[in-house]
């Protein structure tokens, strides 16, 4: 059957492209290194990324030039808010370089970085005086045990909670702390973790565990509904839910009746947000993915490196997010399909 998709202009629009589904693009989650200080099982387990595996070389990695031209060129096409991530993006030497000219770009409305958070005390600073809006800290858990385990043994939860404090301090707000919940593994420790935080400014999101990549050896059974969470909570602390702030927003946000602050579930496995979904994904080596799910990318590295303009470069991104119809969480959802069926990026690779 013919492809009915209208043609492509050869000179995209002002507004944007909308992909199959009548999708925009707005969000860019940039990441700048493949390498991570932790070892989390559901990511980056030890006997696959061992000492001796093999990761991005520098010169493999896009350059902050190269990342800068890119950007500049998605922001041309609609995007507006940026998120950096890894790996561990606080590995990246001059990270805050990175930052200082990304805010530089016109129509940039909001710049944030994902982090383990080990790094992130010597950081926070430097960071915003570059022009960091926000920052989030990925913590599994506050009980030292649990987190070494879900760490692979690495880091400490003291430096963690170091670094959410400086980066309070030094006005990235607001901090978000992301919680994967994970049954029998750390879900004993939600109302601890709501209890810690509750009051000081930070917001702590719960993310049911997905199927992200193929190491994590996912199970439905392993999954705790959001619903779940929230009647647990909800025993504990008098909730009121929050309106979403704009489209797209994938947290389903609730604040404290009492005014100590919110917290917040994402629920790609029971509640798919697919449809609403405005965010392109850039790995560290230059491969543009539609979907934290996809099994492959467009390789932009090679096409910047092999000398293209930057208005045919401009038309290759708007076409491949014209040509996007991604919606895995909603058809692992359905009948029509089963996880073990498609083969994805692990997450280490694009980000979070």
């Amino acid at each position: 059957m013919a492809d009915k998709t209208p043609p492509t202009p050869l000179n995209p629009p002002s507004r944007g492209p909308v992909d199959r589904l009548g999708r925009p693009l707005h969000d860019l989650r940039i990441s700048v290194m493949d390498r991570c200080n932790f070892r989390c099982p559901y990511c980056m387990p030890a006997d696959q990324y061992h000492e001796h595996f093999r990761f991005l070389h520098s010169n493999e990695r896009l350059s902050f030039a190269e990342i800068i031209r890119l950007t500049r060129l998605f922001v041309r096409l609609g995007v507006r808010k940026i998120r950096i991530t890894g790996g561990e993006p606080l590995l990246r030497p001059q990270i805050e370089e990175l930052v200082g000219e990304l805010s530089l770009i016109e129509d940039i409305e909001d710049i944030a970085l994902t982090t383990n958070g080990v790094l992130l005390a010597q950081h926070a600073a430097g960071l915003k005086a570059a022009g960091l809006h926000r920052v989030t800290v990925s913590l599994d858990s506050i009980d030292d045990d649990v987190f070494q385990r879900m760490t692979g043994g690495r880091g400490g939860i003291e430096r963690v909670l170091d670094g959410i404090r400086a980066a309070t301090d030094a006005g990235l707000d607001p901090v978000k702390v992301n919680v994967v919940v994970q049954r029998g593994v750390n879900d004993d420790g939600v109302l601890d973790l709501v209890e810690h935080f509750r009051g000081t400014g930070v917001i702590v999101r719960f993310i049911e565990y997905m199927d992200v990549g193929t190491m994590n050896h996912w199970r439905p059974e392993d999954t705790v509904p959001s619903r779940e969470l929230l009647e647990r909570i909800s025993r504990r602390f008098a909730l009121n839910p929050v309106d979403r702030s704009y489209r797209g927003e994938v947290a389903n946000r609730y604040e404290f009746e009492d005014g100590a602050g919110e917290i917040g579930f994402v629920s790609s496995v029971t509640e798919p947000f697919c449809r609403d979904c405005t965010r392109a994904r850039l790995s560290s080596d230059g491969k543009l993915f539609n979907c934290l799910f996809a099994n492959q990318g467009l390789d932009l590295r090679a096409v910047l490196r092999g000398g293209v303009d930057d208005e045919q470069l401009l038309e290759i991104i708007y076409k491949a997010w014209r040509a996007r119809a991604d919606r895995y969480s909603e058809l692992r959802a359905s009948s029509r399909s089963s996880p073990e069926e498609l083969k994805r990026i692990e997450m280490y690779y694009i980000g979070g």
